[in-house]
């Protein structure tokens, strides 16, 4: 990491954008339509992210607007200049995404890449309904069960760090609540029937925080747990991770300890989100969030997401809404 400067987003960021953007869209859509498949429009956004990009632009342009009659790509998020730039790789998702026009159901690839699960991480925030598609969302590209596996199992972690954070009593969130408590009873919530977990998985996510707690932040460890950029050491390494530095005061020593992973990114990101959920937005390194190229537009997404499940603002079919700008803002398709 850069000293100084700008921080640049990279790829699993720019596709984390418009996940978290097809999430609201396919919201969107669902409260004006009634009906709505969100791994599909979630799809549509990853094409967006393409289009911008550069990649197979005309089977992109004929797949989603062969009558040229509308602005496409539209929404907000694609006046993004950084998301059309590219800034590395992923190629099971262009694999994936460059054959658009066989139907969504045959495009995946078999890949485990970490891109699967890193990118899905926004759908935490929909609750357990929208969790269940977690695997589908990373199928859209990824099509090894242990990567869709890994990517549902991240969100419903994150989705348990960002429900269950707050302490008992007390006035505010995020005011004292071990990262490795929350952790340990959303693993064993897993374990739950309902989350039809297999007993393999739950007993390596079990082992990764068991090693956390006996020999915390032993980077031969890390390495063992997560020795690839596959889904799997995303999160076994990000958990590990998360609950060898547990306390709000260790997030910028948990990055850097995640960093040092054979591929740091990805559990980096897991980390980030896991201690992110527990600890708030507030207790993120300022001087790393203020250098980000895209703290602005993480922090809109981020809002408008909690915003269009909490409150819909552009209404339903029904009811009218309050912002005349959301549905251009958020087009439902």
């Amino acid at each position: 990491m850069q000293t100084g400067g700008p921080l640049r987003a990279g790829v699993s960021t720019q596709l984390a954008c418009f996940t978290a953007e097809g999430i609201i869209r396919a919201q969107v859509r669902g409260n004006h339509k009634g009906i709505c498949h969100p791994p599909g429009v979630v799809l549509h956004a990853y094409c967006r992210w393409a289009f911008l990009q550069g990649i197979e632009v005309e089977k992109m342009r004929r797949r989603w607007n062969s009558y040229g009659d509308d602005v496409w790509p539209d929404g907000w998020l694609a006046g993004v200049p950084a998301l059309a730039e590219r800034r590395g790789s992923a190629p099971a998702t262009v694999t994936a995404l460059s054959r658009i026009e066989e139907g969504h159901e045959r495009i995946a690839t078999t890949s485990r890449g970490c891109h699967a699960l890193t990118r899905s991480l926004p759908v935490a925030v929909t609750g357990i309904g929208g969790i269940a598609q977690a695997s589908e969302l990373a199928a859209l590209t990824h099509g090894d069960t242990a990567a869709q596996a890994a990517t549902r199992h991240a969100a419903i972690l994150a989705h348990h760090c960002l429900t269950n954070s707050a302490p008992e009593r007390g006035p505010f969130p995020y005011s004292g609540r071990s990262a490795r408590d929350v952790l340990h009873a959303g693993i064993t919530d897993l374990a739950s029937e309902s989350q039809r977990i297999a007993e393999g998985e739950h007993n390596r996510l079990v082992a990764a925080f068991r090693h956390a707690v006996d020999e915390p932040a032993d980077a031969g460890r890390l390495a063992r747990l997560a020795p690839d950029a596959t889904a799997p050491s995303a999160l076994l390494g990000g958990l590990y991770t998360a609950a060898s530095f547990p306390d709000r005061a260790q997030f910028r020593a948990a990055l850097d300890f995640a960093a040092g992973a054979p591929d740091g990114d990805s559990v980096a990101c897991v980390t980030g989100a896991l201690l992110g959920a527990v600890h708030g937005v507030e207790a993120l390194p300022v001087d790393l969030v203020s250098r980000h190229e895209l703290a602005w537009v993480l922090d809109t997404l981020a809002r408008d997401l909690l915003m269009e499940f909490e409150d819909s603002p552009s209404g339903s079919e029904y009811v009218p809404g309050w912002d005349p700008h959301w549905w251009h803002r958020y087009p439902g398709w």
